[in-house]
């Protein structure tokens, strides 16, 4: 019984010794963002934060994953950050699940998602894609599946009774199906989203959604992990305060995706915007 007593008092130890390093590590200059890799707007913030962070003389961490495993992580208090939060609609279920996690802004007023085609494609609406079935060969090319897009993208095919197949990969296969179509003159439609660098790229447009079921204009927030308000909250309030319009908005995607480095073009970006960032870092 005496040894067992002496085994067990190093092992308490080093139980309290893990969760102390843990707690510290969340009260760090260590900061964990996630990003899901593709969507051209939450790679394209997140690296600006990080540019913004470095600069503060925190160490900022970006793991990259999905959507839920992100939201997944933050409720696990594993992640503390997460920028690419669109709602109402586009993830308002996925939120759903994790009611602890904590709005701390919003980064973008006019998001919007929904079907896309090429703007010499003479159609405007969702409801006209049923009378051009054999030109769009009874595709439209979607993201990944999984995405808050492509469940839309599911939705519209049942509410539209659309004779058409979602066709899923990723956004950057969806991306070159998308060129592709362009430099041949093809008929395509895809499942897209503003803001994205495409629109500055391709001349594009979204087909009207009179059923409503992408919903209407969307707003794109950065939550956080319950604890971290209170373990950052100097943080929080820059996060509160990180906001970029459209004009902001699609020089950064532009350069971002004219960009090898990332890194460098996010430190550069928030060189030549630093009345913005200040704004941002501004304590009051």
């Amino acid at each position: 019984m005496k040894e067992l007593k002496y085994l067990f008092f190093p092992i308490l130890i080093a139980i309290f010794g893990v969760l102390n390093s843990c707690e510290n590590i969340k009260n760090s200059k260590y900061i964990t963002i996630g990003m899901v890799d593709g969507w051209a707007e939450d790679v394209a913030m997140t690296h600006v934060a990080k540019a913004v962070l470095d600069e503060q003389g925190y160490h900022v961490i970006i793991q990259k994953a999905s959507t839920d495993m992100i939201l997944a992580s933050m409720n696990n208090e594993d992640t503390d950050l997460f920028m690419g939060v669109w709602l109402p609609y586009t993830h308002a279920k996925k939120v759903a699940k994790f009611p602890g996690l904590i709005n701390l802004g919003t980064n973008y007023d006019n998001g919007r998602i929904g079907l896309v085609v090429p703007e010499y494609v003479p159609i405007n609406s969702i409801e006209e894609l049923n009378q051009h079935q054999d030109q769009f060969n009874h595709r439209i090319i979607g993201i990944e599946k999984g995405a808050g897009l492509t469940s839309g993208t599911d939705k519209a095919i049942i509410d539209y009774q659309l004779d058409y197949k979602q066709i899923n990969s990723s956004t950057i296969a969806m991306i070159t199906e998308l060129q592709n179509a362009i430099k041949r003159k093809e008929w395509i439609v895809v499942a897209g989203w503003q803001p994205h660098w495409m629109f500055g790229k391709m001349k594009l447009k979204f087909l009207e959604d009179p059923k409503k079921t992408f919903g209407e204009a969307e707003q794109i927030k950065t939550y956080s992990r319950k604890s971290f308000v209170k373990d950052h909250p100097e943080l929080a309030k820059f996060f509160s305060k990180v906001h970029f319009d459209d004009e902001n908005m699609a020089d950064l995607l532009t350069k971002m995706e004219d960009s090898k480095d990332k890194e460098a073009t996010a430190k550069k970006w928030v060189e030549d915007h630093s009345e913005l960032v200040k704004l941002w870092l501004d304590k009051n």
